[in-house]
Parts: C-alpha cells; structure tokens; sequence
C-alpha cells in the first residue's frame, strides 16, 4: 500500500511523466554488462529540481527507494533498482542553464549528455574533455565519477565538477562549490557526491570546468612486441615531460577484434593509440620526441593521422572496441571489469592477468588507458552457461585482488555499484565503515539507490 499512495502522490505532481508501464519499466532494468536486476515499481521523469524534491519527500514519507538514471551506460549496476521504488530519468532535464566563456565554465543540467555539451559548444572555442567513450548522460558521469582516454591530460570528473545542486533523500536542496577557481571554505561536498552513485542524494545540475579547443591536434598508432615494451614508453613518455592528451593500450586480441569490426589492418600485436594537443609547433615537436622513445622501445608500423577524418577513425575504432571485441564471439556476454594500478606496476598486472585468461576457457580481450595505470578486460561468456559465469567471476576477482596487492583500486573508472561491493571491505578497511556513517547521516531509511556503495542495514 505504500508505494501505490506514493505513486498516487507522485503522479499528481508529474502527470503522465510518471510511467507505470512494464516497457518502460524493463527499459529501466537493463544494464550494459552481465548485471541484471527486476524492473521498478515505476519510472518518473522529472524537468525540475522542485520535482525531483518533491518526488524525494514523498518517496521518504512512504519509505519508498529512489534510483537516478541517466544514459543507463553504467557497468557495474549502478543504476538497476535492486530493491524496486521509484527510477528517476534525467533525460528531460537536459539543459544548459548558463554559459560563462571568460570564466570557463557552464552549468548545466544532469541529463545533458557529454556529446550533446561539446556540440552545443562547437562555435565557442571550448569543450568538456572527459570522455569515457559511451555518450553518458553528465550527471551520471559525475555520479560515478567517470574519465576515459583523455584523463592523463584533462582528468577526470572529479577534476572538472567545480559545483552541484544536489537534492538529498528528504528533500532538501544543498548547493556544493562555487564558480571560483578553488576554495578552502569547509568540509567539500562537491568532492563527496561526485563518485557516490546516487546513495547520498539525486544530482539536479552541475558547474563544469571547460578547457580551450586545441589548435593543433596529431594522433598516432604504433605496435610494440609486447606489452611491457609498450608500458616501458609510457612511463619514458610522462618522465621527459611530454604532454600526451591520449595514451590507450589494445592487446593483440582486442587488435584482432577491431581490425574484423572496423576494417583496420593492424599487425595482431600490442598496440598503443597516442593523441598530442597544443600548438602547430608544439604537437609537431611532441609527436617527434615520442617517436624517438617508441623507436628505442621496439615500436613498428609507426602511423601519425593529422586529418580530422584519419583521427576520427582511430578513435571511433577505440570506442567501438568493446563491441568488436563481443562481434568475437557471437551470442556473448560481455563481463567488463576494470582495476587500476601504480603506472610502475601495469605491465605485471596486464601480463598476469593475460597468464590467467591463457589458461582459461574463457577468452578476455584486454585494453585501457595506459597513461594512468587503468585497464579493462572484456570477458566473453555465453549467458546460459553456469560454469562459464562462475570462471568469469573467479577472473574477476583474481584482477582485483592482484590490483590490491600491486598497491591499485578495484575500480579505476567503473566504479562499485553492486557488482564490485564485495571488495570495498578490501579496499577501504575501516574506512568503509565510515562511508557507512555518512551514508547514514545523509540517508538514515537506506533510500538512495540502496544495495550499493555501503553495506545494507
């Protein structure tokens, strides 16, 4: 009974943006990788922060979950209503709200995707630069505090979020950060939310740094024998200084997989993808030095691209990679995964894991973005098959509990959701126990997005 009056409730405030429907509903309990979850009770579609306070007073007085949802691109189930209650869509929040060119910065609401900014901003010189590679929606990409192939150069969301409006599960609209440059003014909540996934609160507009559009762009693709000799050039790379603003590994599966997708011709070894931003001059120079330092380390098949159609190319075929890497195996189940470790220590963690997919009956392509340690594996399963889930799973933990023990995180950019709770305790030691605290604080009935981040009450 208490959902249904809070639904009655809700759908006096939204209307027919309230949708009860099953399509709807199962439209909203899909995830992009092996996780799966039961649909919500029902899925609203806000186009204020008054109605999405609103819809979080109600949901509160009658103990109902609330879930965000943006782009549904997450990985790990972060956005899947474990425990039913109401999905709530950003989509129809999707402006932006102000721009500020002199200041570098625009505010903008969270279900504006990242594409969708940097078209909107084509004509003024700037642009947003995370990219994970999906068209995420920005408020879950600050949510789950995202990155992808520029962070070596841009960072990642953390960076690049300055201030939110955030609506906590009892209503309340808190208003984190400022527009200035930096501030030492208090506890910082802006830090707090980015990266929380929804379990403190429902992010309603976000203040984003944005950086000048680069005027002059050159990327390159090289092989390498193997992949310590690849890792051996980046860490020479980034000690002589050199400004990469994409650094990304594809081992010879993965190179196997997009030449068959994307009609490339790349000899099936390792390979890095590098991009260099800055000036005619200074790009030119870059690009020369770090061919000097791939040439030492047994780089072959050496390929710059400078035409915006060469460039595009190359990265439309990275970003395709995962479903190349599932046009593998047709009728696959793609169980991403990804950890991150010290730069020093990537090669034995890539190499180990590659020892360990040798040995299985379970094939993983594996890529990432090697300039800050953080890499990806693609493990193909075939969804009806138990055995295969569960070698897919032991896999899974066999790299985070390596990425442990070489001093990295089980996530570098996927983040918890529910697939990877059962390593924070791992993680975070006692530390854990104190996000539990403030979730807790913030969210005392376990309402926001429960069955993720913390432990359940």
């Amino acid at each position: 009974m208490r959902i249904d009056t809070a639904l009655g409730d809700i759908e006096a405030v939204l209307g027919e943006r309230l949708s009860r429907s099953r399509p709807v509903r199962e439209q909203h309990a899909q995830s992009e990788t092996h996780l799966h979850a039961g649909p919500p009770d029902a899925v609203a579609f806000p186009r204020s922060t008054a109605e999405v306070a609103r819809i979080a007073e109600i949901c509160t007085a009658h103990r109902v979950p609330m879930v965000g949802w943006g782009a549904g691109t997450s990985l790990e189930g972060h956005a899947l209503a474990l425990k039913g209650g109401v999905t709530i869509d950003f989509a129809q929040m999707d402006r932006i709200l102000e721009l500020r060119p002199e200041d570098m910065i625009v505010r903008v609401q969270p279900g504006l995707t990242r594409e969708g900014l940097n078209a909107a901003l084509r004509d003024t010189g700037l642009f947003f630069p995370v990219d994970p590679g999906a068209d995420a929606s920005l408020g879950g990409m600050a949510a789950t505090r995202a990155s992808g192939t520029t962070a070596v150069r841009y960072g990642t969301m953390r960076d690049n979020v300055l201030g939110l409006e955030v609506v906590l599960s009892d209503g309340r609209v808190i208003r984190t950060g400022t527009a200035a440059p930096k501030s030492s003014a208090g506890y910082d909540l802006t830090a707090l939310m980015v990266g929380s996934e929804g379990t403190l609160g429902l992010i309603t507009e976000l203040t984003l740094r944005l950086h000048g559009q680069p005027e002059a762009v050159s990327a390159a693709v090289c092989a390498f024998p193997d992949m310590g000799a690849a890792v051996g050039c980046v860490i020479e790379t980034i000690q002589h200084g050199i400004p990469m603003a994409r650094i990304e590994f594809l081992d010879a599966a993965s190179v196997a997989a997009c030449n068959a997708y994307a009609q490339m011709e790349m000899p099936a070894v390792p390979h890095l993808l590098i991009e260099f931003h800055g000036t005619e001059a200074g790009v030119a120079e870059q690009a020369e030095r770090f061919g000097e330092i791939a040439a030492e380390h047994g780089s072959a098949d050496f390929q710059w691209a400078t035409r915006t159609e060469d460039r595009a190319r190359l990265w439309k075929m990275r970003h395709a990679a995962y479903r190349a890497c599932l046009a593998l195996r047709p009728g696959a189940e793609g169980w991403v995964t990804d950890v991150c470790v010290p730069i020093s220590r990537l090669a034995e963690a890539v190499e180990e894991t590659q020892a360990d997919l040798a040995a299985s009956p379970v094939p993983g392509p594996i890529l990432g973005h090697v300039g800050d340690g953080n890499f990806h594996a693609i493990l193909l399963v075939d969804p009806q098959s138990a055995e295969e889930l569960a070698e897919a799973k032991r896999l899974s933990g066999r790299m985070a509990e390596r990425a442990l023990r070489l001093g990295g995180t089980v996530t570098g950019e996927h983040g918890i959701g529910f697939g990877k709770l059962g390593y924070m305790e791992a993680e975070h030691g006692a530390g854990w126990a104190v996000m539990g605290a403030i979730k807790q604080a913030l969210d005392p009935f376990g309402l926001m997005n429960p069955g993720k981040m913390v432990a359940s009450a």
